[in-house]
């Protein structure tokens, strides 16, 4: 193991400090005791004046803030300052003495921090130190709320005296800093304004409106993995999207999903997967696998998954935002990257299950999430790689002679514990998108559509499907009636007609662009 750190540096890690200064908190842990971890998102440290400047990376303290070298000042000044990371804390709950934490309770018996600390150490490890429990005194909650998002409906331990409100469970808990972005969007209730919206809107309208988006949301979620599927396929999986959050999550629905997607099985392996898996290319020469993330172990994947399902369904339960909870599953879920093929649609499938099984759409709306996502589709990547491009140097593998990955190290808590913070902030970007742009824009779409077909059929009685192939020609050619569509399609029409159809094509779909 290493030493505190004592000296002032201008990085740690190889992540510059915003300023020369001392490791604290998780940082000083993490050197101490030689902890391999991903890096949490922001660190403190101890700067050398009283007005040190801090940076998104790093909480630059003065002096006076400078916590002890021993593991209780540090521990309390990690969750003081920087919240709880469950990934730091499994691996330092891994190496040191049970002893160590019992002597920290026994020093502070009714210490908040204490308490925070003993509860967190039972929780992970699962053992039970040789602490009698805490008594009749205050309850304190394992998160601190204002730092971190926690459930708004814990559940109390006696024995620590801790609200257990961790939106997880040891199996999988991804953990999501409060910054002033997510603050944000979840004051503007986007779930309360999207209720109000659809209330004015009539109910055959909504329901036209409703079928285009979800069609139009299997679509882009086929898009976004550089597929084109055929329509029946597209329809069979926008119909497995319309049914999220009416299913219990369970391994067997995930299978069930996956071969939906699949469509053909000849050439994919179904169900979990049994050997190692990675995201990336192959060498064109060697064949040896390249890979920009790899997946969890096989040996992993249903003590993983069973984590994912009963996070999905505490956060419901004990309400936790519903972004944030579709965010962290889904993100967990293809970080874990289960299946061989299908994790990505899966993936966004689980946005839907996690918003619509905590009510936050309409019954019977789905957020065309997809739709915005392949919009963003490079900031997604971005926000996929924040993630397992820090975590890939800290996986030992070797290839396989199939071109395959194994992996040689535990890698379990690296998915079961991460800072999904861009994870949430990305999606509600996405949220914001489909609220305050793509359904507007299809409601307003469909109601210029409707007084478009009324004035047609004034001139003419059309059927409803001619008027919409006649609706198709005017965009595809600036609202002007092509020379095809004139001497083809729609020869029987005298050119007064044309004429006063375009008028109206103008009048009726000029806002649309």
């Amino acid at each position: 193991m290493g030493e505190w750190p004592s000296q002032s540096v201008n990085d740690f890690h190889e992540l510059p400090l915003a300023e020369a200064g001392t490791p604290a908190g998780y940082a000083a842990l993490i050197s101490r005791y030689d902890l391999a971890v991903p890096l949490p998102a922001r660190l403190t440290a101890i700067a050398q004046r009283h007005h040190p400047v801090s940076t998104d990376r790093w909480l630059m303290q003065t002096p006076r803030h400078a916590p002890g070298n021993d593991l209780a000042e540090q521990l309390t000044h990690a969750l003081r300052y920087e919240g709880v990371d469950l990934a730091v804390l499994s691996a330092l709950f891994g190496v040191i003495d049970p002893a160590d934490i019992a002597a920290i309770v026994a020093a502070a018996p009714t210490g908040a921090y204490a308490r925070r600390i003993w509860f967190l150490y039972e929780w992970q490890t699962g053992l039970r130190l040789h602490v009698p429990d805490a008594g009749k005194i205050r309850l304190v909650p394992a998160i601190n709320a204002v730092q971190q998002l926690a459930l708004a409906e814990g559940e109390p331990s006696p024995r620590h005296r801790v609200l257990n409100n961790l939106p997880g469970t040891p199996a999988f808990c991804p953990m999501v800093r409060r910054t002033p972005t997510i603050d944000a969007y979840v004051a503007r209730a986007f779930d309360v304004r999207t209720r109000e919206t659809v209330g004015r809107i009539r109910r055959d309208l909504l329901s036209r409106a409703a079928a285009f988006l979800l069609l139009n949301d299997s679509k882009s979620s086929f898009a976004i993995e550089g597929e084109r599927p055929s329509g029946d396929r597209a329809t069979r999986w926008a119909q497995a999207i319309a049914q999220a959050g009416t299913r219990s999550l369970s391994i067997a629905e995930f299978d069930r999903l996956q071969r939906i997607v699949i469509g053909d099985p000849r050439f994919v392996q179904l169900g979990l997967r049994d050997e190692g898996g990675f995201v990336g290319v192959h060498d064109r020469d060697t064949n040896m696998p390249v890979p920009d993330h790899i997946s969890a172990r096989p040996q992993d994947l249903e003590s993983l998954l069973g984590g994912l399902i009963e996070y999905v369904e505490r956060t419901a339960r004990g309400r936790l935002d519903p972004v944030a909870a579709a965010a962290c599953a889904a993100f967990g879920f293809v970080y874990i990257h289960p299946y061989v093929d299908g994790n990505g649609r899966l993936h966004r499938w689980l946005i839907h299950h996690a918003l619509a099984l905590a009510a936050f759409n309409p019954p019977g709306l789905i957020f065309p999430i997809s739709v915005a996502i392949y919009r963003r589709i490079d900031e997604y990547r971005r926000v996929l790689e924040s993630y397992s491009a820090p975590l890939l140097p800290l996986i030992r593998w070797q290839p396989t002679a199939d071109g395959n990955v194994e992996v040689l190290n535990d890698t379990a808590d690296y998915y079961r514990y991460f800072d999904a913070t861009a994870h949430v902030e990305f999606l509600y970007a996405c949220v914001e998108q489909t609220i305050e742009r793509d359904m507007p824009e299809e409601i307003r779409f469909l109601e210029a559509f409707d007084r478009f077909s009324d004035r047609i059929q004034q001139i003419v009685d059309m059927p409803a499907a001619q008027v919409e192939l006649l609706r198709g020609f005017l965009a595809q050619n600036d609202g002007l009636l092509s020379q095809r569509g004139r001497t083809k399609e729609f020869a029987a029409l005298a050119d007064e007609e044309v004429a006063q159809i375009e008028v109206i094509y103008a009048e009726m779909f000029a806002a649309e662009g």
